[in-house]
């Protein structure tokens, strides 16, 4: 493969392995977890994240992400939290985004006080606002964008020119945008986590996570790693491997679905509001205009209220009332009640999260039949 291959043949081609043996034309797969330590240069072991198979996934999706390096993990939280714990310590200071994934902010709230480790959350998503938490003792700040549910955009270049003038570190969680549509790497972040379950697997049959950066990053998250735990079964990584083959094709017929989605909500009498930063009605579309490929396969939006938001998702019969995402088939929660429903109910309002709100989850469908199966489940209340 040449040295600066097309995204595309990177999902393909880039870290597989090479079937000596028979000549097979897709990665063998190794499943021992007891491997040969004479006249080895490194010792193999599953919970070191370097079998042949963890190895060759990791090279993919750090060429995928344009990072130098990579790692593989047992989910997404699994990543993000290794990632933050190998960058922090006793003492340290953090700035996160207040708009945040649920089970991110959990994991501040509960394990951080432990470690004491202490961290804000920042009024806005403006590069200022992040400015202004920062503290003697900071050292990195924490983004998420676009966001979860409410798909807020926050501009990499800001917060990266802010960062590097400082003397930070940077991580984003770029799973919602996924490394077709966003690469923060070229922005200057400098670690990109990925809860690999999603968009990465698309399938909605595996649980994984990823953490991508500079080789000197990622060997700081490796020390963390081998004591913390949390590597990937290597039947897993065979499947996110496959899986990853269809990226490209997955993420271009979800982004088409969704701007198509959002456009007729946007429409619709029944809908109050619709976050999508393709819209150009979205307060930060030009953001995104400027750092995204594409605008993604997420949406969100808010039911009228005369719609009860349960008996909606129930009355669905295509798309799937299921809790996660970025499947190829189409699905829809209650954020209120699945992904933050952790926060406690004044958190969950300040981030924007309300009884009527949807977050979807755009399939590769036909889209007539997506708009029908919604139109659908709004008539049985009628």
């Amino acid at each position: 493969m040449k040295e600066k291959a097309d995204f595309k043949t990177l999902c393909v081609h880039a870290g597989e392995l090479k079937d000596e043996q028979h000549g097979g034309a897709i990665s063998p797969l190794y499943m021992s977890s007891s491997y040969a330590f004479n006249d080895v240069e490194t010792n193999q072991y599953p919970r070191y994240f370097n079998t042949p198979n963890q190895r060759g996934l990791a090279i993919k999706i750090a060429a995928l992400e344009g990072a130098e390096a990579g790692m593989i993990f047992g989910s997404g939280m699994a990543a993000i939290s290794t990632a933050l714990l190998s960058h922090l310590k006793s003492g340290d200071h953090v700035i996160f985004q207040d708009d945040l994934y649920g089970g991110t902010r959990n994991f501040i709230k509960h394990e951080f006080p432990k470690y004491r480790i202490q961290y804000s959350f920042t009024a806005g998503l403006t590069a200022t606002d992040f400015e202004n938490e920062i503290q003697d003792n900071t050292k990195g700040i924490y983004i998420e964008t676009p966001s979860n549910p409410t798909l807020k955009i926050v501009d990499l270049q800001a917060i990266s020119t802010l960062a590097k003038k400082t003397g930070l570190w940077t991580m984003i969680d770029n799973t919602f945008a996924s490394p077709v549509n966003q690469n923060p790497i070229a922005f200057g972040i400098d670690v990109v986590l990925h809860s690999a379950t999603k968009y990465l697997g698309g399938h909605s049959d595996i649980c994984a996570g990823a953490v991508l950066g500079s080789q000197k990053a990622i060997d700081r998250v490796f020390e963390s790693a081998k004591n913390l735990g949390g590597s990937l079964s290597d039947y897993t990584v065979w499947l996110l491997e496959r899986s990853i083959k269809t990226l490209f094709l997955r993420v271009q017929a979800q982004n088409q679905n969704a701007q198509l989605l959002a456009e007729f909500l946007a429409d619709q009498d029944w809908v109050d509001n619709v976050y999508y930063p393709g819209l150009p009605q979205h307060p930060d579309h030009e953001i995104a205009k400027k750092q995204m490929k594409g605008f993604g396969g997420m949406l969100t939006f808010d039911l009228a209220p005369h719609l009860d938001c349960k008996q909606f998702l129930l009355g669905l019969k295509l798309i799937k009332p299921t809790m996660s995402l970025a499947g190829i088939e189409s699905t829809a929660l209650s954020p209120r009640l699945t992904s933050h429903a952790l926060l406690t109910e004044t958190e969950r309002i300040a981030q924007g999260i309300t009884p009527q709100m949807v977050r979807f989850s755009t399939g590769i469908e036909a889209i007539q039949d997506l708009k029908e199966d919604l139109i659908q489940s709004v008539n049985q209340q009628h």
